[in-house]
């Protein structure tokens, strides 16, 4: 649990810190803190190292943060409860992230699509949801903005580790409905058996987190677009991964995707310059209620 938030998030190498960059001063120290919290969290639940037992202990332990200050917790303990009071976040955000969590200490297992999307909207849609209220948003509908955002980076996740995530005990987090429609099972992802029914199963997948991609591109309210140049940011890099890893045939199993710096940096530079256009347009205002 310790360690110093811009240090967790500078090690961690994400996608997600990369887009703090357009962020002012305070609110990107603020994201740092709570990108700080969700990277601590899941590392927990990663752990190599840890017992089922200590893992729980140390989930717990975060939980006992977020109800209130004990003897021996970190310095980011107090960082959460300080953003949870600045900014009016539920704290059932932050019960909800670690519940997600959570869910991979029993194994990750899918029956359906469904099923899915409980574990997507706890890792993923929360954070959105947290995140965008550090950010500030006036219209209402910029929550369901920050759900099919997170809903399509999870999946994006999802396809591309879909072997480190069955490497990693055995996790498997497409859909058991959906491997079977395409005839592709746990054995053969265990033997990391690249065929035309794993392509066309991830082709399936793909094709759902696009839906989600153009779903909050299209509801992005238009006076909360400078508002949200981060998500946006994250949303622009992770569209044009899962593009990368379509046009090579989604071979996982074998390559880890990733965009190079140089993509990364006219990704960013074509968002701020997008938001710096918009930033000039009239826009109408919904105030948030």
């Amino acid at each position: 649990m310790n360690g110093n938030s811009e240090e967790i998030t500078r090690s961690s190498k994400s996608n997600l810190a990369l887009a703090f960059i357009s962020l002012p001063k305070e609110k990107r120290q603020d994201m740092t803190s709570f990108y700080a919290f969700c990277r601590v969290v899941d590392d927990i639940a990663d752990s190599a190292a840890s017992s089922p037992e200590e893992k729980e202990a140390g989930l717990n332990a975060w939980k006992r943060c977020i109800h209130g200050q004990f003897p021996g917790e970190p310095a980011l303990g107090m960082e959460i409860r300080r953003l949870i009071a600045k900014y009016d976040i539920p704290p059932e955000y932050f019960f909800e992230i670690i519940a997600g969590v959570e869910m991979d200490l029993r194994g990750a297992a899918y029956r359906t699509f469904e099923d899915l999307r409980v574990y997507c909207h706890r890792v993923a849609c929360v954070v959105g949801l947290a995140s965008i209220e550090i950010f500030g948003y006036q219209n209402p509908a910029c929550r369901q903005y920050a759900v099919n955002l997170g809903m399509a980076l999870q999946l994006t996740n999802i396809i591309r580790d879909v072997g480190q995530d069955f490497d990693n005990g055995g996790r498997i987090y497409l859909p058991l409905e959906d491997r079977e429609r395409f005839g592709y099972s746990a054995a053969d992802l265990g033997q990391k058996r690249f065929n035309d029914a794993f392509r066309q199963l991830l082709e399936f997948e793909a094709a759902r987190a696009i839906a989600f991609y153009d779903s909050a591109a299209a509801g992005l309210p238009r006076e909360d677009r400078q508002a949200m140049v981060a998500a946006e940011i994250m949303r622009h890099v992770y569209r044009r991964l899962l593009a990368r890893m379509q046009s090579d045939g989604f071979r996982v199993l074998e390559k880890r995707y990733g965009l190079n710096k140089a993509a990364k940096l006219a990704t960013v530079c074509g968002v701020l310059l997008s938001g710096a256009l918009n930033k000039m347009r009239p826009a109408r205002v919904q105030r948030k209620t």
